[in-house]
């Protein structure tokens, strides 16, 4: 009784619960102006790196010390912009309603056969996986590890030339994540002196970052996308089972099945955002013809944004994974090895100047276990501001 008396007079700093976006969210204002939209904010940071990448100045010290004007130190900033972009991610689609929607019946000859060809390579995966021969239900997980978030280069064109500014500066973390059935997760994720709190109660999806407070996720409710590249194979799979085969390719040395799933238009249209349009929102599983695992995830998210008086911008955020060290946990397959790159993209309708943002991280799992004993709900509470918003007149 002590400790729920506890949580409940826990309450999060308050602060304007905006959507979260699922791209770059670095602070170019002060803390007066946090209710600025976000993709004004992102406009601003790309288009001071456009102008100050040919106007003089043209070292990479220089370039940050102009950038970050606001006295935010430079490598505080790209700490930030890393964390916004790679930090917690969601999923494109929410998994199924049904609790395990590959095992329902279906006529071979009332589906195409890209749609078979999916359901066949799933099968697969969750035999590799060992899912299929599992004896006791996963009813929660725990897993915990290390990180390397690393800034890469800015890459700037003109369309006549193309310069490239940054350097590869990067700070090391560690994250903690928690896991829980239907659809509940919390995420603790501490690199640098950052720290991002995000999670899920099946219900809402909410992160909280120092610089941005608590924002609450539009849309349908999406899973985690760390929790399906590598850590739970059967959210991977439910994720997959109305996909699509698109044929082989390979990466590296493995020959994969390419599989594609994409986030419909109603759903989309759900999470725009003022003048910030989604357009798309793709996911590609690259499944080894020879084991069976998942070797590589990507996905490609696509926003237009429109606002008066200025032209049309498009953001492009592009996000893959190469999965690597799968180890047996309790009979079941789990990669405890990874490398992340991503991408932000941005460019006009018309003109041919783009600006494109790279950065990495190295991710390492250093611990997972399942069926966690004393994991409940209360675990995965949101914070309290959520809720008086929520219950505001």
């Amino acid at each position: 009784m002590a400790s729920r008396a506890r949580r409940k007079q826990q309450r999060w700093c308050t602060q304007p619960l905006t959507p979260l976006m699922e791209g770059p969210d670095p602070e170019m204002q002060d803390e007066s102006n946090k209710k600025e939209s976000s993709w004004e904010l992102i406009r601003e940071w790309f288009r001071l790196q456009k102008g100050l990448g040919f106007h003089g100045g043209s070292s990479s010290s220089s370039f940050s010390l102009s950038l970050y004007s606001n006295n935010i130190p430079a490598k505080t900033q790209d700490l930030r912009l890393l964390l916004g972009v790679l930090g917690c991610p969601l999923a494109p689609i929410p998994l199924p309603l049904a609790t395990d929607p590959l095992r329902r019946g279906f006529h071979i000859k009332d589906i195409p056969i890209e749609t078979s060809s999916a359901r066949y390579i799933i099968q697969q995966y969750l035999a590799a996986t060992g899912c299929l021969k599992q004896e006791k239900a996963m009813k929660n997980m725990y897993a915990a590890g290390t990180t390397k978030m690393i800034c890469c280069e800015t890459e700037i064109s003109t369309g006549k030339s193309v310069k490239s500014l940054g350097t590869r500066s990067g700070e090391n973390g560690c994250f903690v994540l928690w896991q829980m059935s239907p659809g509940m997760w919390s995420l603790e994720l501490v690199v640098g002196c950052n720290k991002v709190v995000a999670g899920s109660n099946g219900k809402i999806v909410w992160r909280h970052t120092p610089w941005l407070g608590t924002n609450a996720a539009k849309g349908p409710h999406r899973p985690l996308r760390r929790i399906i590249q590598g850590l739970d194979p059967k959210s991977t799979a439910s994720l997959f089972a109305k996909a699509q085969c698109l044929g082989e390719k390979r990466i590296g040395e493995d020959d994969c099945f390419v599989l594609k799933v994409a986030a419909d238009r109603a759903a989309v249209v759900e999470r725009n955002e003022g003048p910030a349009e989604v357009i798309r929102h793709v996911l590609y599983g690259y499944f080894s013809q020879k084991s069976g695992l998942l070797i590589y995830l990507e996905d490609s998210h696509l926003t237009r944004v429109q606002s008066p008086g200025n032209d049309t911008v498009y953001w492009e955020t592009t996000i893959g994974t190469r999965l690597r060290d799968y180890r047996d946990v309790d009979g079941i397959m789990i990669a405890h090895e990874g490398r992340t790159v991503a991408t932000v993209f941005r460019f006009g309708e018309e003109s041919m100047q783009h600006v494109r943002t790279r950065m990495e991280e190295l991710w390492v799992i250093d611990d997972v276990v399942f069926n966690v004993p004393g994991l409940s709900i209360d675990c995965f509470i949101p914070p309290a501001d959520i809720f008086d918003v929520d219950n505001s007149p």
